[in-house]
């Protein structure tokens, strides 16, 4: 049965995720378990959001991201049931949790932004400058609702990103190297912050890769972030913390930005993701 969220505090409506099958699972459950069954000061540093997860903003945008999916758009009026995420055309359920991977009909490995771009503008017909295309960060974008949408349906499944073709290998071994190469007027990496258990900056705990409890949630964007009030991509993170390191900013849709995601979906394979999430 689909299960109600109620949203922010004094809203009258509610939310229904779409309807829970197989193992989808809605993202609060899926955190209390990681919880109940292992041990990480990361995974429960923030015990108001855990209480407010049922009231995740993100829910709205996953909501609108449906309506956006199914409705004809663009110059040649259709929708994006014809777009194939991996699984067939249409097939949005199980999806993201499979991405990064390679498609035939680009030669390329593509992460969930960079497909969609390329569904926007090859079915839709949108010209990559468009603002439905082009605007990628922030809730009321159409980009971050679709992508939060089609996230949502992976909810609770294990990450699984394919490695059957050479190119989906090379990307995850590129992003190994990217993820421990020291670099910047800092000389951090990313394995600087996120190889060791209970690192903290501040009053952050942050998670490890070596653990796959912790590193599911790091790596389940979309979220949405209460500090910035807006729902984020995993491209936003990596932005972020590339920011953070004083290193050159990550360009979306590019071999560096998907061979990291490749790394780090493979180095969570087995675990269940938290789709959406709610973070600091």
């Amino acid at each position: 049965m689909p299960r109600p969220f109620a949203l922010a505090a004094g809203m009258a409506a509610t939310l229904t995720l779409p309807a829970l099958a197989g193992e989808l699972r809605a993202p609060e459950d899926v955190l209390q378990t990681l919880i109940d069954d292992n041990e990480s000061a990361y995974l429960t540093q923030s015990e108001q959001n855990i209480m407010m997860m049922p009231d995740n903003a993100a829910l709205w945008t996953a909501e609108e991201g449906k309506e956006l999916f199914f409705e004809a758009r663009g110059p040649n009026n259709k929708s994006l049931e014809t777009c194939d995420l991996g699984k067939g055309p249409g097939v949005v359920e199980g999806a993201y949790v499979e991405l990064p991977r390679f498609f035939e009909d680009t030669g390329r490995v593509m992460d969930l932004e960079s497909r969609l771009v390329y569904c926007m503008t090859s079915i839709q017909g949108f010209a990559p400058d468009d603002p439905e295309v082009k605007q990628r960060h922030g809730s009321d974008s159409d980009m971050m609702k679709l992508q939060t949408f089609i996230a949502s349906r992976s909810s609770g499944l294990p990450w699984n990103p394919p490695m059957d073709h050479p190119l989906e290998k090379a990307m995850r071994d590129a992003g190994e190297v990217l993820f421990y190469r020291r670099a910047g007027t800092s000389d951090f990496s990313c394995s600087t912050c996120h190889t060791n258990t209970g690192n903290r900056i501040r009053a952050s705990v942050l998670p490890s890769i070596n653990q796959p409890h912790e590193w599911t949630k790091a790596i389940s964007w979309p979220a949405f972030r209460v500090g910035h009030q807006q729902v984020r991509s995993s491209h936003h993170r990596i932005r972020g913390c590339y920011w953070q390191m004083r290193q050159p900013q990550s360009i979306p849709g590019s071999e560096a930005a998907i061979a990291l995601m490749s790394f780090w979906t493979d180095a969570a394979r087995g675990a269940p993701a938290i789709l959406p999430d709610k973070k600091r």
